[in-house]
């Protein structure tokens, strides 16, 4: 039986993932900031789920949940980063607080989790304890593609997505994947950016439901999961697919300095030879 924690349970994307989860028998330590909530999702689960709540983004608060895991259920196999914050506005209207906030809570609400769940595998592993951990972080459409009214979540979106790709390089050695999901799905966050998708489908399947998305996150999680890491997959209804990070590009290459003058045809011509970026979002 595999141990769980799964960060913003509380509502919409990770109050379906821990019920997934749950239905696939996995023992669950549940973390959002709003303590009526996980008891709501805790009620609808049954005895037996450990809830947590706090700010995932404290650093001290991220070591001590990663703590109750292991001390309630002796092990710690994957961590679910899905807690996450929005404060939409054009670039010229962000303040620094909404800059701040959304920066903390979606990347540094990432990192602080599995910094602490990374340092607890790489000390299973060197005691010569198998691990086969997994760590699935949330980004989205707006980290990989940029969305306009959404830069200070763009950013902090699109750090998760190297954040992942750096930990699932540095962590391999000791037994740990990490991969992330770009959802797309009505929650609280997101009700109105998909306000015209809110009445009820006529094919009587639900796009946009965020039941969807967590069949893929409990796969991602599980022990069969262990030769995928370091990737990014969008995940939209029914749909999946694996998104296509920055790549190398054509090259010229002058053998030398190169002078400013010359480079306008230069850089046209890789341009024109490199493929078109994906549109930004509301662009």
């Amino acid at each position: 039986m595999r141990t769980v924690i799964v960060t913003g349970a509380g509502q919409g994307l990770g109050r379906a993932h821990a019920l997934a989860f749950a239905a696939a028998g996995a023992q669950l330590v549940l973390n959002d900031l709003s303590a009526a909530n996980l008891e709501a999702v805790a009620a609808e689960l049954g005895p037996g789920v450990v809830t947590v709540p706090g700010d995932i983004a404290d650093w001290d608060f991220a070591a001590a949940l990663v703590d109750r895991a292991v001390a309630e259920f002796g092990r710690l196999d994957a961590l679910v980063n899905n807690a996450g914050l929005v404060r939409d506005r054009m670039l010229t209207n962000v303040t620094e607080a909404e800059w701040d906030d959304v920066v903390r809570v979606n990347l540094k609400g990432h990192f602080a989790p599995l910094r602490h769940a990374a340092a607890y595998w790489k000390a299973q592993a060197k005691a010569g304890t198998p691990v086969a951990a997994r760590v699935v972080n949330t980004t989205s459409g707006a980290g990989l593609q940029g969305s306009v009214g959404q830069v200070n979540y763009a950013a902090a979106k699109a750090g998760v997505a190297a954040l992942t790709v750096v930990a699932a390089a540095e962590l391999a050695r000791h037994g740990v994947t990490v991969n992330a999901i770009a959802p797309s799905a009505r929650t609280p966050m997101t009700e109105e950016v998909f306000a015209a998708t809110m009445r009820a489908p006529e094919s009587g399947f639900d796009e946009m439901a965020p039941e969807n998305v967590s069949p893929l996150v409990v796969w991602l999680a599980s022990a069969g999961a262990g030769d995928v890491t370091g990737r990014v997959f969008e995940v939209s209804g029914g749909r999946i697919g694996v998104a296509d990070g920055w790549q190398h590009g054509d090259v010229s290459d002058a053998g030398r300095r190169w002078d400013q003058e010359e480079l306008g045809p230069v850089v046209r011509d890789l341009l024109a030879r490199a493929p078109q970026p994906a549109a930004v979002y509301g662009a």
